[in-house]
């Protein structure tokens, strides 16, 4: 069985390895132990309530009930935005017409914005290779929602998503060659690494200011805005199918997408419900996803279970998983 669970200072190691696995681009593993080790502590205090809650930055670990070995991360940050801005380009459409030669353009540009600032992002999702099946991709990613609803207070109104941008076979990100490298002057690993381990003031310092027209830009720069990295087209497809939706906002750095969602529409929240746990000795319901319904106690699974008017059933053994004991509230999602 594949047990979510909150992430704790012990896990540094096995999130240095996600990490290193992650690959270029992935900027909230970077490849940086004290940054790691601080979301990790980050993420105990969170779960704990020792860190304010706008303040909170929760990291989930999936792992093999039995061996203990964790597979996949995830995380949700209450809110971005609050001590540094959490800039973003939108892609707007202009249009320009003079009636001296009857002609008409369309342009496409790229514009800083700041319009996230207190906004919920759910994200980190990142599974080992070989653990990328049989369901173990969404297991983790719909804890997150399961989090979310366990105490919606604790979260924002809007819902956002980040998705890697596109990089070439050689490693390359063509968007950040032609346009990043301009104004921040560093290696893209560079400039990720300070984005996910500094304040941020040398974006603030050195992002562009004027709208960059996506005409100007070569091909290969200008078609991998919005565009998802070849190994983001999955997490993307389960976004999508929780409602989340592209809304013309795309990374700074890799120019890939950003997705977002009212925190009460997303189809995991609105769909769950809560019951009183009831253990049985075999369950004849389909499996179904079951989570502590409680921030401080989080735990997730996917298990059988028959939903009832009151009650929802359990095995001993799903229930151990879950920490829990005969009456507790869980909460169960389709």
């Amino acid at each position: 069985m594949l047990v979510v669970r909150p992430a704790g200072p012990e896990d540094y190691e096995s999130m240095a390895e996600l990490a290193r696995l992650s690959g270029r681009g992935f900027t909230s593993l970077p490849e940086d132990e004290p940054t790691l080790r601080e979301r990790l502590l980050t993420s105990w205090d969170s779960f704990s309530g020792a860190t304010a809650p706008l303040e909170a930055w929760y990291t989930l670990m999936l792992e093999e009930a039995d061996t203990g070995q964790v597979v996949g991360v995830a995380g949700v940050k209450a809110a971005v935005g609050l001590k540094r801005p959490f800039f973003s380009f939108r892609v707007v459409n202009m249009t320009q017409f003079s009636s001296a030669i009857a002609t008409r353009f369309d342009h496409s540009a790229l514009v800083l914005v700041n319009e996230c600032s207190g906004w919920t992002e759910v994200g980190s999702l990142f599974l080992r290779p070989e653990s990328r099946k049989g369901g173990a991709g969404r297991l983790l990613a719909q804890s997150r929602y399961m989090l979310i609803a366990a105490d919606p207070q604790r979260f924002a109104e809007m819902v956002l998503a980040e998705l890697r941008g596109w990089f070439d076979d050689d490693g390359i990100c063509p968007f950040w060659e032609t346009v990043g490298m301009r104004f921040f002057r560093l290696p893209f690993d560079e400039a990720d690494l300070m984005s996910a381990s500094t304040d941020g003031q040398f974006i603030l310092d050195l992002a562009p200011r004027h709208p960059i027209y996506l005409e100007l830009l070569p091909e290969a720069a200008r078609t991998g805005v919005g565009r998802v990295h070849r190994e983001g087209e999955a997490a993307r497809a389960m976004l999508e199918r929780e409602g989340f939706r592209y809304q013309n906002l795309v990374d700074l750095f890799d120019a890939g997408p950003s997705v977002s969602c009212r925190r009460d529409d997303i189809v995991t929240v609105k769909g769950s419900v809560r019951r009183r746990l009831k253990i049985v000795s075999d369950v004849t319901g389909p499996s179904q996803l079951i989570a502590v319904d409680a921030v401080d106690l989080f735990r997730a699974v996917r298990a059988p279970v028959l939903v009832q008017a009151e009650e929802a059933e359990i095995t001993l053994q799903t229930a151990e998983a879950l920490r829990l004991s005969e009456g507790d509230i869980i909460r169960i999602a389709p």
